[in-house]
Parts: structure tokens; C-alpha cells; sequence
């Protein structure tokens, strides 16, 4: 009998809290009727959404009324970029963003270059930390309409200096925009930003459920067509039955996420020195300290990175990769290329609520074996 599997990629999506199954199964029989109308049945609805805003706010630390959702988290960071510089479009047209955003950022980047506007990437250290002095000097430029980083990087965990990043933002004016996908639910949301997105699926939620919060003040205009739902900011129905399902996990992970942080953060630790002292020519990349404390990644020399993941797969082993050493496409991830780093047979492990102890001593028993196995399929012995 195989041993059962076991899913290491929660960075990608967290299994589902059983907060949220309860809530979902809960709103389907309250939550179908469209909220924006006036009979019984669209009240219940609509009583269910406040409650849903209120808490998600609640959460965040923001007013009701600054919290919109969206249809999913790419959806919301769509509408945060391309948004925050429609709103702002009379004092310029320059996006500056760090060069390790999530590819929903950067791919709205590319939409507003292709439509006349400017983007400029800020460059990251070898451990994927932001250089403040670049960042400052680049939002200090004339035309900048607004600034975006990333809370913490979603591919290696290093967290990023959004305190110091607002405060280089504030003082010129640049609104500044966080995605705090790998954030919310799991780490202290930062302050100083005007506008914030997350997605529920990172921290329990179902899928298809995006936070856009825009801050009071803040210039922020739809770059979507006209609709009255949510404040405005996304168009389209919610739906409702997720929403609710989000809202009520958040609540949970959130009053759940110290206590997480500091089980999970020593088992990442004991990956991260056990991977670098039983695997050959590897490199663990990231911050070592200041990180996430659910999430690691190293890359494997000499190794494919797609062969690597099918190979833990066969083994029960759910994981997620940013190798450049992959059939899809011969380019490194972009993160780790502006880092600077190894990226062949790159490996992300990131841990969850359901993730025990065994599970990282079984992932790293058999990790040695595994790119071994596949470095002397390769012909590269003698490691």
C-alpha cells in the first residue's frame, strides 16, 4: 500500500478550511438571490454580503466601504494596476513595480505599456529583497502614477520592506499599491499602501474569490466598463456563495495565523537546512530570516526541473516549481532570474494547516534519493 499523498503547494492554493466548506454549503440555500434587489430572498443576500465586507475589513483593518470582490485575485490585481493609473492619469503615465511581482502585475504592466504608458522594474538582491535606495529614486521621478510591490514574494517567501517602500511613496505623493496574496490570513497586513488585493484560495477560501481594497482618498478609477456593483470597482454579480465562504475563513485563518506561523516556520527552517546539507549542489534561495514562515524554495544543478516535479509526484508529493528546465518554456522564472539565482530543478514547498511534521520528514527522506535517481538518468554521477 503506497503512502498517502501529500500536498506541498499551498502558495498556489491552501486546502480548503473546513470554515469555508461549512459556510459555502451554509450560503447556497441564503445566498443565490441577486443582493442588489428588494424582495425577501435578495435582503437575506444582502444581509450575508455586508456581513462578509464587514468582516474581510474587519480583517484587513479598513472601512466596509473600501472593500470590494472580485471574481479572483488576477482579476483583482488587474483592476489595482490598471485602476490606480487611469485615477491617476493626469499627473503621468509611469508605473514603477519591484522586478519579482506576481505575473498578473506584470501583465498588466504590459497591457499599459502597449496602450503609450511607461513601467520601470526596481531590481531585488540575491535574496530577493527590494533595493529601497533604486525604489525611492525611481518613484521620485516626474509622472509616476502610482507604485506597486509585492507584500512577500510568492515564489521565494522573502518579505519585502512595504513600510520603508510607503514611506518613499508617501513622501512624493505616489500612491502605492501591495499585492498581499501570500500575506492575508497568514502574516500582519502592512500599512501604508493605498490600495491592497489578495486572493482567497491562498488561505483556505474557495477558489474564484479576489480582495480589491481602495483606501479612502485614494485616486482610483474602474478601468473596466460602468457598473454599480461593488462600489463600483468590478463589474458583475458576486458570487455570494464563495464571498461568504471567504470572508469566513479569513476570519479563522487570520485568529489562527500566529499560532501557525510558529509551527510551521521551524519545519521550513529544518527543510531548509536539512535540503542544503543532504542534497548536493543545491541552493536554497530566499531570505533566510526574513520570509514567510510557510514557504521555501531551493534549486537542484544538474537537474530538470519538470522531471523533478513529476519524479515527487510519483512519490506522493504535491509541489510547485520556477525552474527555467521545464518542456512549457526554456525561460527561468522571473523572479529568480532577478535574483540572480540558480533556477534548474527548482523546487517550492510551501506548508499549510494540514501539513504535520511526518509529512516534512518523509518529503525530506526521500528527496535525496529522488535527485540522485535523476541525475544518474542524466549521466551526471559522482556528486
Amino acid at each position: 500500500m503506497s503512502a498517502s499523498p501529500v500536498y506541498l503547494d499551498a502558495a498556489t492554493a491552501a486546502p480548503m478550511h473546513p470554515v469555508a466548506r461549512q459556510a459555502l454549503l451554509a450560503a447556497f440555500d441564503d445566498g443565490w438571490a441577486d443582493p442588489g434587489k428588494l424582495y425577501t430572498q435578495a435582503r437575506r443576500a444582502r444581509q450575508l454580503l455586508d456581513a462578509a465586507r464587514e468582516a474581510t475589513a474587519l480583517t484587513l483593518g479598513v472601512r466596509a466601504d473600501e472593500v470590494s470582490f472580485t471574481p479572483s485575485g488576477t482579476t483583482a490585481a488587474h483592476g489595482a494596476v490598471l485602476g490606480g493609473l487611469t485615477g491617476r492619469h493626469r499627473v503621468g503615465s509611469t508605473l514603477v513595480h519591484s522586478a519579482i511581482e506576481h505575473s498578473a502585475v506584470l501583465h498588466a504592466a504590459e497591457r499599459h505599456v502597449a496602450a503609450g504608458g511607461t513601467a520601470v522594474g526596481v531590481p531585488v538582491d540575491r535574496l530577493g529583497r527590494l533595493d529601497l535606495a533604486a525604489w525611492s529614486a525611481a518613484v521620485r521621478a516626474p509622472g509616476v502614477a502610482l507604485a506597486a510591490l509585492i507584500t512577500a514574494s510568492h515564489e521565494v517567501g522573502t518579505v519585502q520592506p512595504v513600510a520603508e517602500a510607503a514611506a518613499a511613496c508617501a513622501e512624493v505623493g505616489v500612491p502605492l499599491y501591495v499585492d498581499a496574496a501570500q500575506s492575508v490570513g497568514r502574516v500582519p497586513v502592512p500599512t501604508g499602501w493605498s490600495v491592497l488585493t489578495a486572493s482567497a484560495h491562498k488561505w483556505g477560501g474557495p477558489p474564484g474569490v479576489g480582495v480589491l481594497a481602495v483606501r479612502k482618498g485614494t485616486r482610483w478609477e474602474s478601468p473596466w466598463p460602468a457598473d454599480e456593483r461593488e462600489g463600483g470597482r468590478t463589474p458583475g454579480v458576486v458570487n455570494l456563495p464563495a464571498v461568504v465562504a471567504a470572508a469566513a475563513s479569513l476570519r479563522a485563518a487570520a485568529a489562527d495565523a500566529a499560532a501557525e506561523a510558529t509551527r510551521l516556520a521551524p519545519l521550513v527552517d529544518r527543510i531548509r537546512a536539512r535540503v542544503a546539507a543532504e542534497v548536493p549542489d543545491v541552493e536554497v534561495v530566499g531570505d533566510p530570516v526574513l520570509r514567510l514562515p510557510h514557504l521555501v524554495t531551493f534549486s537542484c544543478l544538474y537537474v530538470d526541473g519538470e522531471a523533478l516535479l513529476h519524479a515527487l509526484d510519483r512519490r506522493g508529493f504535491a509541489v510547485s516549481s520556477g525552474s527555467s528546465c521545464t518542456s512549457s518554456t526554456l525561460r527561468p522564472s522571473h523572479v529568480l532570474e532577478a535574483m540572480g539565482v540558480l533556477s534548474h530543478g527548482n523546487v517550492r514547498v510551501s506548508l499549510h494547516r494540514e501539513t504535520t511534521e511526518a509529512d516534512v520528514e518523509r518529503f525530506l527522506t526521500e528527496l535525496p534519493g529522488i535527485v540522485a535517481e535523476l541525475r544518474a538518468e542524466a549521466g551526471v554521477v559522482g556528486l
